[in-house]
């Protein structure tokens, strides 16, 4: 998985957003708004990653157990997905 380009993060007066560049500011219209978990999440996909590296790098993060990690990505990815910002 991993963010689709022209899709940057960027903190914007104490708030995490993502913002469309080049093409995509055409497509998208609009800001994607992150909490701190949301933007942890945004700069592994940025990288690229497996499902397992992500849930991985939570469990590492934050002091969370495996099924809660795993429902939060899972909703996350989801929204990401409905907003056509990620591939799988």
């Amino acid at each position: 998985m991993k963010t689709k380009k022209g899709f940057m993060l960027r903190k914007v007066a104490d708030k995490n957003v993502v913002v469309p560049i080049g093409q995509a500011s055409v497509d998208f219209n609009g800001i994607i708004n992150l909490n701190d978990t949301g933007a942890f999440l945004w700069s592994i996909l940025s990288k690229g990653c497996t499902y397992d590296e992500l849930v991985s790098s939570v469990l590492s993060e934050y002091d969370v157990n495996e099924d809660i990690a795993k429902h939060d990505i899972d909703v996350f990815l989801k929204t990401a997905r409905d907003a056509d910002v990620i591939e799988d």
